[in-house]
């Protein structure tokens, strides 16, 4: 890592950050001179700092905070090392860290380590997974009174529509997602396929699949980060909120997972298109968890705006091949491409907290030898299905409760978390629509 800042002498400034419960990043600039000191794990904040709100305030009565002196963490560098933040005029690099106490252990607050401790658990079957992720956003044009669809650079006009796999519309915006390709690769993230999406300037970019759930939750992380820095730098906002306009669908996440074994065999090929029984323990892991977890995917009040019946975001609790309306869905294909495409979470996800719902999802029903119910055909949203919860209130509630969240997170986390989403609810109890849009529009 220490090469990568002599082999980029251009760099003038670093970034040393940390993913809180929220996904935003949080951290420090220091001066280039200070990269030795940040790459032997010498710097610190506190450990409060992962556990702020989505207003970045400290969170009321948080064992944290006060009470415990508001003691710091250690904050060591990811396996990710050094990647450039192209969005910004001086020449900056970013070093992304994870948080230890000072005994060394992992601090069980930090949302990355709770998806490593996933991955472990996976290892500690024998597996490791695969997976890809279809990450939504709008563009939207936000210095008026509404939020409206940005100008096309090209022709100056607004075209107030969703358009599907539009050409034209990549076309308009082409300036932007080439830079955007070119972030891609100087940061390491495998940006695929783009399409414009059904929303209004609505887009989706898929990133590649990836060996390793720390890796793919890394890409997302970046990912957002980046999309929104070249956003405003091409004159516009790119959101992943849930639901900017009431009258058009949502920012999805799609998660695509399969799990290898120890020689590299996907565990849910069993040659046929229906897959092996492994496959239907890892869905009915997902199942089970899918209430619990509800506020994982959805972890905003906007979040819920989204999930409602007939919007393309899944309510009911079910399973289908070849089924956009199900909440997970197996994709047809090669048979040594099966795999789950979980089809719940918004956009304005944490990337680490949501792989690690999945795939400890999956891990409990392995563990489990569970069977889903049968799959469905036909139109999800018009079938008698259980429902995930309906509101924030009730999603809070749930995980709360949820065994299958104890097994999948630290108790720490989960505290902190619930602590965290009860006083963002009271928070946005008390602001109105349009104050709310203003701290999700960037933030989430």
């Amino acid at each position: 890592m220490q090469d990568w800042l002599t082999e980029h002498p251009d760099i003038r400034a670093l970034r040393v950050a940390a993913s809180d419960l929220n996904g935003v990043a949080r951290g420090k600039r220091v001066p280039v001179s200070s990269g030795a000191k940040a790459l032997a794990g010498s710097m610190r904040f506190p450990k409060s700092v992962l556990n702020l709100d989505i207003q970045g305030e400290d969170i009321e009565d948080s064992p944290l905070v006060l009470a415990s002196g508001d003691q710091d963490g250690v904050l060591r560098p990811t396996e990710r090392g050094f990647v450039p933040l192209p969005w910004l005029e001086t020449p900056t690099a970013l070093l992304p860290v994870w948080m230890y106490d000072e005994a060394g252990a992992p601090f069980a607050g930090d949302p990355r380590h709770a998806l490593a401790a996933v991955d472990a658990r996976l290892a500690g079957l024998g597996l490791r997974p695969v997976a890809a992720v279809e990450l939504e956003f709008f563009l939207i044009d936000d210095r008026g009174d509404a939020l409206r669809v940005p100008a096309s650079p090209r022709s100056g006009k607004r075209r107030i529509a969703g358009e599907i796999l539009s050409l034209r519309l990549l076309d308009q915006f082409d300036a932007f997602f080439t830079e955007l390709y070119d972030g891609c690769a100087a940061m390491g993230i495998p940006a695929d396929a783009t399409i414009s999406e059904s929303g209004l300037g609505q887009f989706e970019v898929t990133l590649a699949h990836q060996d390793g759930a720390l890796k793919v939750a890394d890409d997302a992380w970046l990912f957002k980060m980046l999309a929104k820095g070249l956003a405003r730098k091409h004159g516009f906002c790119a959101t992943f909120m849930a639901k900017p306009y009431a009258d058009y669908a949502g920012t999805g996440m799609h998660m695509h997972a399969s799990l290898l074994d120890d020689v590299g065999r996907n565990v849910f090929d069993d040659g046929g298109p229906e897959g092996a029984v492994m496959l239907r323990h890892a869905i009915a892991g997902c199942l089970s968890a899918m209430p619990g977890s509800t506020l994982i995917f959805a972890p905003h009040a906007n979040s819920y705006d989204r999930m409602v019946p007939g919007a393309h975001a899944p309510t009911g609790m079910a399973w289908a091949y070849e089924n956009r309306t199900a909440a997970i869905r197996v994709p047809g294909g090669p048979p040594a491409a099966r795999r789950i495409e979980h089809r719940m979470a918004g956009g304005d996800i944490n990337p680490y907290l949501m792989l690690a719902a999945v795939l400890g999802a999956m891990a409990n029903g392995i563990e489990d030898g569970v069977m889903p119910p049968a799959p469905i055909t036909g139109n999800a949203y018009e079938q008698d299905l259980p429902q995930v919860p309906a509101t924030w209130d009730a999603a809070i509630d749930a995980f709360d409760g949820a065994a299958e969240m104890a097994r999948i997170f630290p108790d720490m986390l989960r505290d902190n978390l619930l602590m965290t989403k009860r006083q963002e609810a009271r928070l946005m109890a008390s602001l109105d629509p349009d104050e709310r849009v203003e701290i999700y529009l960037d933030t989430v």
